[in-house]
C-alpha cells in the first residue's frame, strides 16, 4: 500500500521564489567529494532527489553531462525550470519511491534539504536500483540557523519554536510525515542497499544581513504554513526577529558559517 505524501507535497507550495532567494546554496566542495568517491571526473548523470527550486541540482552545472532534478511539487519544479534553462539540466515531477528512471543510469544520487520528507525504505531501494554499481549516494542537510550572532540565532530559533507550536496546535498541517535527520545513517546501513556509509561534516559561508535572516524564516515550512493560513507576522513573531536582526545584523552584509552533515552510502 502506497503512502500518501500529499500533505508533504503541499508543505512546499506557494513560497518557491522567497525559498530560492534565501536558502543558502550547497557547498561546492560536494561535487569534488563525491566525483572523487564515485572514481570519475565527470559524470554521466548526477540525479538529485528532492530537488526543490534547484538550489541542489544547480551545483552540478558544467561538472555532469546530464543532470535531472525530482520533485513532486508543481510549484518548486516551475521555479527550478525558470532558474535554470541549462541545456544538460532537466527536471521532472517523481517521488524519491519512484523515479521512473532506468536501472543503473546514475553514477550519483543526491538529496539536500530532503531526505527527512522521504520514506526512508522505498527511497534507499529507488536509489540503490537507479545507482550503478559503483555509485555514490548523498543526503546533505544545513543546520539551522547558521552562525552569525547569538541574539539573532536566539530570535530565529524562537520563531521556529513558536511557528512549530501554533501549527501542531491547530492542525494545519494534518498527515505530515517527516523521519529523524540524526537517524539518516543508521537507516542506511541497515537498509542494506550500501556497501559503505559514513558522515562527514562541512562548512560553507555566505553573505547574509537582517533582511535575509526574516527571509531565511519565511522560507522554513512550519513560517510558510502558518502565512498561508492567514496569520500574521506579529502572530508569528516575525516582527521580533526583524527587530533584533535589525539591531544586531542591521543591513550590511556580513559571513554567516553554515554547518552541513553528510551521509554517504556506496553502492
Amino acid at each position: 500500500m502506497s503512502t500518501d505524501f500529499s500533505a508533504n507535497i503541499e508543505r512546499f507550495s506557494g513560497f518557491a521564489g522567497l525559498y530560492d532567494d534565501y536558502r543558502p546554496k550547497p557547498p561546492t566542495v560536494i561535487v569534488d567529494i563525491l566525483t572523487q568517491l564515485a572514481q570519475i571526473a565527470r559524470p554521466c548523470l548526477v540525479v538529485d532527489l528532492g530537488c526543490g527550486t534547484g538550489l541542489s541540482t544547480r551545483l552540478w552545472i558544467g561538472r555532469a553531462e546530464e543532470v535531472v532534478g525530482i520533485d513532486p511539487s508543481d510549484d518548486m519544479r516551475r521555479e527550478a525550470e525558470q532558474r535554470t534553462q541549462v541545456a544538460h539540466v532537466r527536471y521532472q515531477a517523481g517521488l524519491s519511491t519512484k523515479t521512473k528512471l532506468a536501472e543503473g543510469c546514475a553514477d550519483i544520487v543526491t538529496c539536500s534539504q530532503s531526505l527527512h520528507w522521504m520514506e526512508p525504505e522505498g527511497t534507499f531501494a529507488e536509489v540503490a536500483r537507479i545507482l550503478r554499481p559503483g555509485g555514490v549516494f548523498a543526503a546533505y542537510d544545513c543546520d539551522w540557523p547558521p552562525t552569525l550572532h547569538w541574539k539573532a540565532e536566539a530570535a530565529y530559533m524562537e520563531v521556529m519554536r513558536r511557528a512549530t507550536a501554533i501549527d501542531q496546535e491547530r492542525g494545519y498541517s494534518p498527515g505530515l510525515k517527516a523521519w529523524r535527520k540524526d537517524q539518516h545513517l543508521e537507516r542506511m546501513q541497515a537498509s542494506g542497499h550500501f556497501r559503505y556509509v559514513k558522515e562527514i561534516t562541512l562548512h560553507h559561508a555566505e553573505p547574509g544581513n537582517a533582511e535575509r535572516l526574516v527571509g531565511l524564516a519565511m522560507s522554513q515550512g512550519q513560517v510558510a504554513t502558518l502565512l498561508k493560513n492567514g496569520l500574521s507576522e506579529a502572530e508569528i513573531g516575525l516582527d521580533k526577529l526583524r527587530e533584533i536582526a535589525t539591531q544586531t545584523l542591521g543591513e550590511k552584509m556580513s559571513s554567516w558559517y553554515f554547518s552541513y552533515r553528510v551521509r554517504l552510502g556506496i553502492k
